[in-house]
């Protein structure tokens, strides 16, 4: 009897202890970058930023996983749903479909989205107001400009872009109603986001035509842009992330998406349903420090405070290309 028993006490053991690692795994949150990894210095490396910012507060660790290519998104989701990470934070629009899939195959699994609204119950979805953050710094290009010629280069041609551009526009035309806006997508594929030997093409096919600043919505497109003007004695404004450190001098602004804020706050208080981060919210904004501190006046930065002010108090209505029919393109 005792010999039976001693194993059984050890089954039992081992078991519980499975059930605790289980349960331990199962409190883990999962992230999983999009496209470009999580160092791109733009849109995932803030969405590490703030998972980091939730590790270090908490001292809990984090499943993540970086996709390489668009076959890997349904599959990293579902491992990560089969794990039980809890919840599961998908990093930017192009995974989209790929999480509308997988929760409907775990219903009872919570699951995030940054940048794009899927509508299902235990889905939450944080998507943000790129044409205000759009607006000011466009303001900026037109306060900052010399000939009155001002440039925007997206990356892949999608509606998201093109919603950037609207507002950085509008801006342009409020701060200089003579303002000239030269655009230019660099592609129509995924492939779009990691070419920056074609953006600085585009950048100096613009500068070429008169343009002194250029605001890049385009991922790591973009360093070929920042490039660009470093090496054209030109200004460029950033996205996404404070790039203002990466070409000191050349970098007049960054139009900031605290996306390390949306996951930040879906770690501490996750809400299925859709949150939407604007001006008002602080989920977007215009970057100052010391990295361009010589490069806007006093009176400019004046101004754009003006500009941001009126939007959050609804003086002016920034309009959304995505929403409001604007921007015809």
């Amino acid at each position: 009897m005792k010999l039976a028993f001693v194993p059984l006490v050890r089954a039992l053991a081992v078991t519980a202890l499975s059930s605790m690692a289980l349960s331990a795994m199962a409190q883990q949150p999962a992230i999983i970058f999009d496209m470009g990894g999580k160092f791109d210095k733009s849109f995932n490396e803030a969405a590490y930023r703030g998972i980091e910012r939730w590790k270090q507060e908490t001292g809990k660790n984090y499943l993540e996983f970086e996709i390489s290519n668009d076959t890997q998104r349904v599959q990293a989701i579902r491992r990560m749903a089969e794990r039980g990470a809890n919840p599961i934070i998908s990093i930017g629009f192009a995974q989209g479909s790929a999480l509308e899939q997988v929760s409907k195959e775990f219903p009872k699994s919570n699951f995030a989205i940054i940048d794009m609204v899927v509508n299902q119950p235990n889905v939450q979805s944080v998507v943000f107001k790129e044409h205000e953050g759009s607006f000011l710094v466009g303001a900026m290009a037109s306060l900052a400009s010399k000939s009155g010629k001002v440039g925007f280069i997206g990356g892949m041609d999608i509606p998201l872009i093109r919603k950037f551009q609207c507002g950085y526009e509008q801006g342009a035309k409020a701060a200089n109603p003579k303002a000239d806006v030269l655009a230019n997508m660099t592609g129509t594929t995924a492939t779009a986001w990691n070419d920056p030997t074609r953006g600085g093409e585009l950048a100096k096919a613009q500068f070429a035509k008169g343009v002194d600043v250029i605001f890049a919505a385009a991922g790591g497109t973009g360093a070929g842009v920042y490039q660009a003007a470093k090496d054209g004695g030109k200004l460029a404004i950033g996205v996404d992330s404070n790039q203002n450190h990466l070409q000191p001098g050349t970098m007049l602004s960054s139009m900031v998406k605290r996306v390390d804020v949306a996951v930040y706050n879906v770690l501490k208080s996750y809400k299925p349903g859709v949150s939407v981060l604007g001006l008002k919210e602080g989920g977007v904004d215009y970057a100052m420090d010391q990295h361009n501190a010589k490069l806007v006046s006093a009176a400019m930065k004046t101004k754009v405070e003006a500009y941001k002010a009126d939007i959050i108090a609804g003086k002016i209505k920034v309009a959304d290309y995505m929403a409001d029919n604007a921007c015809k393109y």
